[in-house]
């Protein structure tokens, strides 16, 4: 039950880091990647503030023995690059560009009625669904 509510609120929190930040608005994503139009670079401080978060929050959390709210870090083994790690980030990126919304926000802006989201969010469910049940009919594991 810890691990659940620790878990809730960090994604509340997230949730609401992306309402404030207007992430959950796919023309805000869609106008950072518009550079010769409306371009908005409010996505890169975003961004730019994630990646600063995550560069200090990773070096303090991983000089305990173990997390908080678990029994051990789980962290990738793997340093080789595959057609998996290529594929993967590509097929989000275009899905990303061609929709304005990753899952976080997605899920966020159901909550504030956003249309689109209506056909997204149960696409995005169903590619979900057909990624997993490719790479089980291939026999391939998923690293801890």
């Amino acid at each position: 039950m810890k691990n659940f509510l620790v878990n809730l609120g960090i994604g509340l929190l997230f949730g609401v880091g992306l309402v404030v930040s207007g992430m959950s608005d796919p023309a805000k994503v869609l106008n950072f990647l518009d550079l010769f139009g409306t371009w908005d670079p409010s996505l890169a401080f975003v961004m730019g503030g994630a990646v600063v978060v995550a560069f200090f929050g990773y070096r303090i959390v991983l000089r305990r023995p173990a997390p908080i709210a678990g029994g051990r870090f789980h962290l990738p083994t793997r340093k080789d690059i595959d057609a998996r790690i290529i594929a993967g980030p590509a097929i989000f990126g275009l899905g990303w560009g061609l929709s304005g919304f990753c899952p976080g926000p997605a899920i966020t802006a159901l909550s504030l009625g956003a249309a689109s989201t209506y056909a997204f969010v149960p696409a995005m469910i169903v590619g979900m669904w057909a990624a997993r049940a490719a790479i089980e009919r291939m026999h391939v594991a998923y690293p801890d």
